[in-house]
């Protein structure tokens, strides 16, 4: 799966202050009624001000840090499912099914190594294959009902599949002449 998003905002959706080294900046994806995927990145000290213009789909905060020279944006904003893991770690009730969801994709391509459970044994602790951090996902039960609302909540991310469209035309004969009708046989 990837996904392009727009680069991190310079200044503040709702103030327009621009963001200085080290603020405190959330970050929001928003599915709009149009069904676009937008971002919107707040000053915290802006949040309560903050009214999505749509679903929001995931959050995160991370501290800003401006764009070094010569550094390419675009390489950087490809998602794919280990970035987006990474990007989205800090769990909140919005991205809380899609990190276990993400967790359980990456364990599976080796990504991520599971290490055991927590001591209270409500979470499942992993290791990044290639940084070493560990991380501590909700252990949950992955029932039929988990993965109704992660597919509820990818298509509201990446769209709803399309629907096939029937053929216009239905041949009223075969193309291919087959035997002549017979009757069935009877049964007793």
């Amino acid at each position: 799966m990837e996904l392009n998003l727009e680069p991190l905002a310079t200044a503040c959706v709702v103030s327009g202050q621009p963001f200085v080294e080290g603020d405190r900046v959330l970050s929001y994806l928003v599915r709009k009624p149009d069904q676009t995927l937008v971002r919107a990145d707040v000053l915290s000290a802006q949040i309560a001000n903050y009214g999505p213009p749509g679903v929001v789909v995931c959050r995160w905060a991370h501290i800003f840090k401006p764009r070094a020279q010569g550094e390419n944006a675009d390489r950087a904003l490809k998602l794919t499912a280990e970035t987006l893991f990474l990007t989205l770690v800090e769990p909140t009730p919005e991205n809380l099914r899609m990190l276990q969801f993400l967790a359980l994709m990456l364990e599976r391509k080796k990504l991520l190594k599971p290490k055991g459970l927590t001591p209270d044994r409500e979470r499942t602790i992993y290791e990044h294959a290639k940084t070493k951090q560990r991380f501590e996902i909700s252990a949950d039960d992955l029932d039929p009902a988990f993965f109704l609302q992660i597919q509820q909540q990818l298509g509201v991310l990446v769209g709803e599949p399309k629907a096939k469209a029937a053929s216009a035309t239905t041949p009223a004969e075969p193309a291919v002449p087959g035997p002549p009708d017979t009757p069935s046989p009877e049964a007793p």
